[in-house]
């Protein structure tokens, strides 16, 4: 099973490592996240009562992971957060499993990891921050299903272009 791969910045092909399953990305440029921190304080009279209290404000971005891809009609991707991740940088995946389904394959449509930052960082360009692997969607046919079953274990081939129409990025697509 072929897998297209557009290196939309140099050094970020999915890495493959012997141990384990799935495959690393990295992170495209160098990542600069604020640590949270507390705005206005707010006063509420509650009859008798003041509730004090201040709103936390958590820096959020989506890292651009460098790739776009092309997987098999009727496959999904898993986008993690590598397990050292959050020891190493101080930062969540905000929307806990990424899923990349099929249809997300242009040129323009780059992976990126939804994160928030619990404290002040800043990730260097090519550390590996996440991780992904291929799996049969729920909308699988059953021809795809058995494709899948005969075939031999996913390779990613690099390309110099896909040629799908874009789906406009991670959350800015056509969706609903």
């Amino acid at each position: 099973m072929k897998i297209k791969v557009l290196e939309k910045t140099e050094g970020c092909f999915p890495q493959e490592f012997e141990i384990g399953e799935w495959y690393d990305l990295a992170v495209a440029e160098d990542i600069t996240l604020k640590a949270p921190h507390a705005k206005m304080l707010h006063k509420h009279k509650n009859g008798e009562m003041v509730d004090r209290f201040r709103d936390v404000i958590f820096d959020t971005k989506l890292l651009p992971l460098g790739v776009a891809m092309k997987m098999p009609a009727g496959t999904e991707c898993h986008l993690l957060p590598r397990s050292s991740t959050f020891k190493k940088w101080g930062i969540i995946q905000t929307n806990s499993d990424g899923i990349i389904d099929s249809s997300f394959c242009g040129n323009g449509d780059e992976w990126k990891l939804p994160v928030i930052a619990t404290r002040a960082i800043t990730i260097p360009k090519g550390t590996r921050i996440a991780q992904f692997r291929i799996q049969l969607s729920q909308k699988a046919t059953v021809w795809q299903k058995l494709k899948w079953l005969f075939s031999s274990k996913p390779t990613l081939v690099k390309v110099d272009s896909l040629s799908d129409k874009d789906r406009k990025g991670i959350g800015e697509g056509t969706g609903n």
